[in-house]
């Protein structure tokens, strides 16, 4: 369950548990609640927790914070993922006047000391710039990344939603760890745009968000290209004596790039279906009749 996310990357969870909906933006968890979906995500073995300073309009990285506020066994045994660089306009953030981005050191700097305070930790396992901005400037982004590591406060970095190009960019500036990104069978870009690609020539394991899309594979109407897929996760789910969204995520472990899958949902069930997902290991062909199914044709 504990993989090396780089060669000089942290250990992280095989599965991470995705922290956007525990507060306003979905579930609004209590703290006590929070404390013990943490506490249950330990007990099955995922210790990885993923954030973004935005989150619930700001406030959900507070709530995780109070959670685990004076218990060191807590913090000790966990692995915390934040973000950056996003703006929203929201009444937390009076002075933000557009939706925008921003990745200045001096806004990295006091993003990450706000996060530390919200999280209610000394230091963040793994930062990363939330998305690319038009503006950034990588000598910028590269001086805050070593000046946050000299002091630990941040002990490694990476970026998420970045091309391949802009990856390389940051990375020819200061060393990278891993790019998150959305992928699934219904969002198969990183597979044909170079994005694994890049990270296996780099040997550092990609982050996955949205990877059972949305909820998109259990909607009550689903869409025909969903239809399809279903109909076919189902059936080999049947051959393993598995479910449908465990068939789903053992396609997105069986990548040679070592994708490490972000489930984004509150319920501890759904959280450790994931994890038995990790005892499915689906043929290639069966890999294939889901991407057949996503395509609606055979490969060339």
């Amino acid at each position: 369950m504990k993989v090396k996310i780089s060669k000089a990357g942290p250990v992280f969870s095989r599965i991470v548990a995705g922290c956007m909906n525990w507060g306003e933006w979905g579930a609004n968890l209590s703290v006590q609640q929070a404390q013990k979906l943490i506490e249950d995500c330990i007990s099955i073995d995922v210790t990885t927790f993923d954030h973004a300073d935005i989150y619930g309009h700001y406030t959900t990285e507070e709530l995780f914070g109070n959670a685990i506020k004076g218990n060191s066994s807590l913090r000790e045994n966990i692995q915390l993922v934040t973000k950056c660089g996003i703006k929203l306009v929201t009444p937390n953030r009076p002075e933000n006047q557009i939706k925008s981005y921003k990745t200045t050191s001096d806004y990295i700097f006091k993003s990450v000391e706000q996060s530390l305070a919200n999280l209610q930790t000394d230091y963040i396992d793994l930062l990363l710039i939330h998305r690319p901005s038009p503006l950034m400037n990588p000598e910028e982004v590269a001086e805050a990344f070593v000046k946050l590591k000299g002091e630990g406060k941040v002990l490694h970095f990476g970026v998420s939603n970045f091309t391949t190009s802009q990856f390389e960019m940051l990375n020819s500036y200061v060393p990278l760890q891993t790019n998150q990104i959305e992928i699934s069978p219904l969002h198969l870009n990183p597979f044909i745009d170079g994005t694994l690609d890049q990270c296996v020539k780099h040997k550092i394991k990609p982050m996955g968000y949205s990877t059972l899309a949305g909820g998109s594979f259990f909607a009550a109407k689903p869409e025909e290209r969903v239809k399809r897929i279903n109909f076919v996760a189902d059936q080999i789910a049947d051959k393993y004596t598995s479910t449908r969204d465990q068939v789903l995520t053992s396609w997105i472990l069986k990548h040679p790039s070592v994708i490490f899958p972000i489930i984004g949902s509150t319920k501890i069930n759904r959280i450790h279906s994931a994890v038995k997902a990790l005892d499915v290991n689906i043929t290639d062909e069966e890999w294939f009749m889901i991407w057949e199914a996503s395509t609606g044709e055979e490969v060339a």
